[in-house]
């Protein structure tokens, strides 16, 4: 029996979902602040479906190609979005800013709010759980990552000195988007070769969903994936446009509500998963998913951004200016500074802390000279706590390359006895 309150949180979806395909499907244009929120609203509602359907559908198909095909959907949202930039560069430079706006802002967010916020959540149940109990020593306290986080982490650190390919020659080359592409390929096959023990866990709709019998649950998967892919390939163009017209109505940098509003929009089903999963004091599974997005942005997205200019009608490399530049160098240093913090598989409270602080500072500081300082202050705590860690630097850099361990046998072949031993 299909649950009641899954109903209800599907049917609030497609009621959100449905002005904008009957707007697109009409070819009607309102004014360019009210598409923001139509179409935007679609996108939201598309991509919480999406959420659901991805996270739920993991009980049934396993594998690198079921991993490959689950994380190009979960980001569908925010690709359909920025590709849209990309694709629509080609034949317009001005829309070249948009694209990489919209991939920097939605990098830094996942890690300047998300990483800090699933942190913040995991210590306030913990503290909830151990009242009363004798207080741990002050600044003690941190949240431990899985061994098999260590592959993720290298993947990342990988690419993050990697990125600074972009701002070093000024453009994302298609030849550059192809090897990440294909990096990403790598990621997802080695992952599929990782073994985790822990029992899945589903939270949320994606609960309902998973607990339903075998037949109805691929159904609404699938149901659910096809009508919110649709909805978000009818909205994204629309929505994408009206960032760009609502900026000069409302008299604020069009860049602006790219890079900030467009990934907020797109990610929220994600950041409230992970809230859900650190609420339920699973912080460290949090974190992993928040990791795995990292580095699809730095791979995947990144990658797919020329090819997607080259096949609107633009050359063979995406141009960046000095303002594209200037934010890809931030948002480097900044995954630098997060994947030294956490390299040795521990993520202390005050780190997290810093990590937020330094995102919020950013909107303080404007100016070209004050983020390249802002970039260096980054560097230097990156380096600082890789020197601190310095044991863990090189296995870490080396897990994408190792080949993992063999899953244990089960205990039960452990602990088995010969037949006819016992008399």
């Amino acid at each position: 029996m299909f649950p009641t309150a899954l109903a209800r949180r599907v049917l609030l979806c497609l009621v959100l979902a449905a002005p904008a395909v009957v707007l697109r499907i009409a070819g009607i244009r309102l004014a360019p602040i009210a598409d923001v929120a139509v179409f935007g609203a679609s996108v939201v509602a598309a991509a919480f479906l999406l959420a659901w359907a991805a996270e739920a559908a993991q009980k049934d198909i396993s594998g690198p190609l079921a991993i490959a095909l689950l994380a190009v959907i979960a980001v569908l949202p925010e690709y359909a979005v920025d590709l849209f930039y990309a694709f629509r560069a080609g034949s317009d430079p001005e829309y070249t800013q948009f694209a990489a706006a919209n991939m920097t802002g939605s990098n830094r967010l996942l890690l300047g709010l998300g990483w800090p916020l699933v942190v913040l959540l995991a210590y306030l149940v913990a503290r909830r759980r151990t009242r009363g109990a004798r207080p741990a020593r002050r600044g003690s306290w941190s949240l431990a990552l899985p061994a098999t986080a260590r592959m993720d982490i290298g993947f990342l650190a990988i690419l993050a000195v990697v990125a600074f390919t972009v701002p070093l020659i000024g453009a994302i080359p298609l030849w550059f988007g192809l090897a990440l592409i294909a990096a990403f390929g790598l990621y997802l096959w080695r992952a599929g070769q990782t073994h985790d023990d822990e029992p899945e866990e589903f939270v949320g709709p994606a609960a309902m969903i998973a607990e339903l019998g075998t037949r109805p649950r691929r159904i609404t998967v699938t149901a659910l994936f096809v009508v919110a892919a649709a909805v978000i390939l009818l909205a994204a163009e629309p929505f994408a446009e009206a960032l760009v017209e609502s900026g000069s109505a409302l008299g604020i940098d069009s860049y602006f509500l790219v890079q900030w509003l467009a990934p907020l929009a797109s990610e929220a089903p994600e950041f409230i998963i992970a809230a859900m999963f650190a609420l339920r004091g699973r912080g460290a599974v949090a974190i992993v998913i928040l990791i795995a997005s990292k580095i699809n942005q730095w791979s995947l997205l990144v990658g797919s951004l020329p090819v997607a200019h080259w096949l609107g009608g633009g050359g063979t490399e995406l141009a960046m200016d000095a303002r594209q530049v200037e934010e890809f160098v931030l948002t480097a240093t900044q995954t630098l500074l997060g994947v030294a913090i956490i390299l040795a598989l521990r993520f202390h409270w005050w780190s997290a802390a810093g990590l937020g602080a330094l995102f919020a500072l950013q909107f303080a500081i404007t100016d070209t000279s004050g983020r390249y300082v802002l970039s260096i202050v980054q560097t230097i705590a990156a380096a600082g706590f890789v020197i601190a860690y310095r044991r863990e630097l090189w296995p870490t850099l080396s897990a994408p390359l190792r080949r993992p361990a063999p899953p244990p046998p089960p205990v039960a072949e452990q602990e088995a006895e010969p037949v006819g031993a016992r008399r």
